[in-house]
């Protein structure tokens, strides 16, 4: 009875099942389908209002907002994904450019050291919100990102005052900054650009978080605008456009001094009166757009509205074209600010090449021509200016024949002449090879000529340094008789025993280098068992 059952359970389950479907198909096929109806879209008028979109829309990308930024979401992920190399990369080259400045503060003001705690530029990366191509018809192109910051760096300064160390930490910055970049001149040679030149096209917004000894600075009323405002108007005083920061690429390609101008400050007329006893205290300071070397100044005469000053200078002119003269005049004040007493712009391209032109010049509060503020200034300037070119070839002769020496050349014994007069002396120090401390190894190398004395940049724990640091020095005559005296030396951090030492020195004699306008060579160092030095010295007759 049991095996029974059991068979006839079997046999109902078998049949059963696809019965059982059967029925469920014919009655989804006969069965009427419900109608679907579309849903109901109603704005909500408490989150998008009029104000919340004002609100949020500083923080819409620009690719949305205009159509010529492009979205580039590819970039930003490269970025992110190589933030923590360029994070160590730029941290490295911040030290390695910011000790050599902090070892000339050690030993004033009571400084024992200064040094990074900490240096970090945290986890997250900058973001580009868009970005814009501009197409002009000059040889360069042009990139205009919008770029945002909102970082967690950790930079934390140690300063030591006698026994006393002072921390300065930087932390939570946000930045906002629209830049614009110039690749020029686009070459035929890999990168195919010459050198970089970055501007901003409006104020950067900065904010950023700092403490002084554990305690929060900006907390204290009035201090956060003021130095909110303070770091705004010295970043935009020094790359708002017009004026770039230029880097250099490719050294063949970027600019280099095509002349010398001469600058004779001889006297100042009716100046303004700034001290309480109707007088002035007037000095003038002297440079060319596009340059980064400091400003020339000349001395200041005490007590006076019409100085004399009878002082000359010289400017290297790179692009005579573009670059223009910048004459401030200021009031000294031995405490505070200098105030400003005018100021007066000369374009290079309106001096003749070689002639001498005398100037008097109406001084002004700035540039801009609508400035009612330019009525109420007075005073003029009397300079006299000299723009001398210099002579690429020596047989392109120009003055008296007394200026130039003789001398045979190795090509067809034909002959040649070598131009004695005023020039410009650029001495480059590539590198060195196989330098040797007894005590340590922090290379940099000191150019001395005449007297006068320039460096080169420290390189921590080098052998090897490369620094492709150009130099230059001023003639009046030909330097057929003098020397050039490189020395590397080797800079032992803090304030310890042996702080320097000398890892070998050249002197190099300055006739040939006149002769043949170059010399590119690669000198043992004496004192040295395997250093050597590269060096390229060039001669430029004016």
């Amino acid at each position: 009875m049991g095996l029974l059952s059991f068979l006839l359970g079997i046999f109902g389950f078998g049949i059963g099942i696809p019965i059982g479907f059967l029925i469920a198909f014919f009655i989804f096929v006969h069965s009427e389908a419900t109608e679907i109806t579309d849903p109901i879209i109603r704005p909500n008028d408490h989150e998008f209002d009029t104000s919340s979109v004002l609100d949020v829309f500083p923080e819409i990308p620009l690719w949305v907002k205009h159509p010529d930024y492009d979205r580039i979401d590819w970039l930003n992920k490269f970025v992110s994904d190589l933030w923590p190399y360029l994070d160590k990369a730029i941290c490295s080259t911040a030290r390695s450019n910011l000790e050599p400045i902090f070892a000339e503060y050690i030993g004033k003001y009571c400084i024992r050291s200064v040094d990074f705690k900490t240096l970090t530029l945290g986890t997250l990366p900058p973001i580009i919100h868009g970005i814009k191509v501009c197409e002009t018809n000059e040889n360069e192109l042009i990139l205009e990102p919008a770029l945002r910051w909102a970082g967690n760096p950790n930079i934390t300064l140690a300063l030591k005052f006698f026994s006393l160390q002072i921390t300065v930490q930087l932390l939570d910055v946000q930045i906002r900054a629209a830049p614009r970049i110039v690749l020029k001149p686009l070459v035929p040679a890999f990168p195919c650009f010459a050198g970089i030149a970055v501007s901003l096209m409006e104020k950067p917004e900065v904010d950023f978080g700092l403490k002084l000894v554990g305690g929060d600075m900006m907390a204290i009323p009035g201090l956060y605008q003021f130095i909110q405002e303070t770091i705004r108007n010295q970043i935009s005083a020094l790359y708002l456009w017009p004026q770039p920061l230029e880097i250099p690429i490719l050294d063949g390609a970027i600019k280099k001094p095509v002349g010398i101008l001469h600058v004779k400050v001889i006297r100042a007329i009716r100046l303004l009166k700034m001290d309480i006893f109707g007088a002035s205290d007037p000095y003038v300071q002297l440079s060319l757009s596009g340059e980064r070397i400091p400003a020339k100044k000349t001395s200041v005469k005490m007590k006076t509205l019409n100085p004399e000053w009878n002082e000359d200078f010289k400017l290297t002119v790179k692009d005579p074209e573009t670059q223009v003269l910048q004459l401030h005049v200021y009031d000294w004040e031995k405490v505070g600010t200098h105030d400003k007493l005018g100021m007066q712009v000369v374009p290079l391209r309106s001096l003749t090449p070689n002639e001498t032109k005398e100037l008097t010049l109406d001084l002004v509060k700035n540039t801009n021509p609508n400035d009612p503020q330019d009525k109420k200034w007075r005073g003029q300037l009397v300079v006299e200016l000299t723009f001398s070119l210099f002579r690429e070839e020596s047989k392109r002769l120009s003055g008296p024949l007394d200026r130039f020496e003789r001398k045979e050349s190795e090509v067809g014994k034909a002959t040649e002449y070598v131009y004695l007069g005023a020039g410009l002396l650029l001495v480059t120090v590539e590198g060195a090879k196989d330098l040797e401390g007894k005590h340590h190894n922090n290379p940099y190398a000191v150019v001395i000529c005449r007297g006068e004395q320039k460096k080169t940049k420290m390189i921590k724990k080098c052998r090897d340094p490369i620094w492709n640091e150009e130099f230059q020095f001023d003639f009046e005559e030909a330097p057929l008789k003098e020397k050039i005296h490189i020395e590397v030396k080797s800079k032992r951090r803090g304030l310890r025993l042996r702080s320097k030492e000398s890892l070998g020195y050249v002197d190099i004699n300055l006739h040939d280098v006149v002769h043949n306008g170059r010399l590119k060579e690669k000198y043992h160092l004496i004192n040295s068992k395997n250093g050597a030095v590269q060096v390229e010295i060039k001669w430029k007759a004016i």
